[in-house]
């Protein structure tokens, strides 16, 4: 960990984090939630909120994947999602819904704001993010797909949204 310059778990955090948080809506597979939690960690995620019926650190499903992230990641348990995003709203986060419906955006044209505190909704694997989400959310991103399937895996979505809004982020200071 020295010879690649990471911090400990607790320079971690009590470091800056960055303004992006997310929240994890009836995710189903322990394996995802793991990922999550590990790309959080590798792009400074600010907290992980795990809404419904999406499990919960401590456990070894989420472990297998998470590699220790879930000691470094802010998280919270929230039973309802649509509250919690009322909560959020009203403390000023921006939500972005990431899902394929009418009028989304493609991920390449979002411009994030520097000083905009954004919150990522992910939803359940089969049925994706519940329309009640989209409808309170600022803007729903899509990402493009070439192939002939039609969705991502929710931990390869996470990997590939945080990733561009970071650097994006990272563009624009």
């Amino acid at each position: 960990m020295d010879e690649l310059q990471r911090k400990s778990v607790e320079e971690f955090k009590n470091s800056e984090k960055s303004n992006i948080a997310v929240l994890l809506d009836d995710i189903r597979s322990m394996s995802n939630v793991g990922s999550v939690f590990r790309s959080s960690d590798a792009f400074n995620v600010e907290k992980i909120f795990l809404c419904g019926i999406t499990s919960t650190p401590p456990h070894r499903e989420i472990e297998k994947t998470a590699l220790g992230a879930t000691e470094s990641v802010t998280w919270e348990y929230h039973e309802d999602a649509l509250v919690l995003l009322n909560i959020l709203k009203a403390e000023g986060w921006t939500p972005l819904a990431i899902e394929q419906v009418d009028n989304s955006l493609m991920l390449q044209d979002f411009l994030p704001e520097p000083n905009k505190k954004y919150v990522l909704i992910l939803g359940n694997e089969v049925f994706g993010v519940k329309e009640e989400l989209i409808n309170l959310s600022d803007t729903v991103l899509e990402i493009p797909q070439f192939g002939t399937k039609h969705s991502l895996n929710i931990a390869v979505t996470a990997g590939i949204v945080l990733w561009d809004i970071t650097q994006k982020n990272m563009k624009s200071y």
